[in-house]
């Protein structure tokens, strides 16, 4: 079975914790960059979450490396942050969902 791993900063790791997933915590963009770089690579990923300004923080290559494989899907998500969704962000995660389940999905925002 394929692990959900979260990488964020340490004060938001406990969270995830609680919420059964494995949690990578990292300070710096660098070490985030250097632990996703990594998990690209490992055959148990399923689904990498990333703090949205780590994933930001990116280099092109990695992102291209991200845009090529398969598995694991690496998902930014906003943390400290607003959580609602935007356009170029719901088309991301349109795509991946694609990619990951082979048809399109229309993601709808919540109406309360």
């Amino acid at each position: 079975m394929y692990k959900v791993i979260v990488i964020t900063d340490p004060e938001m790791a406990d969270g995830f914790r609680f919420a059964g997933v494995s949690v990578i915590p990292v300070d710096t963009k660098e070490a985030a960059r250097e632990q996703i770089r990594i998990l690209l690579d490992d055959p148990d990923a399923g689904i990498l979450a990333v703090n949205e300004s780590f994933y930001n923080a990116l280099d092109e290559k990695t992102m291209e490396k991200i845009d090529r494989v398969y598995r694991p899907i690496v998902i930014p998500m906003p943390v400290k942050e607003t959580v609602e969704m935007a356009g170029e962000r719901r088309a991301y995660l349109a795509r991946l969902i694609h990619r990951a389940v082979g048809f399109d999905i229309t993601l709808r925002s919540r109406e309360t």
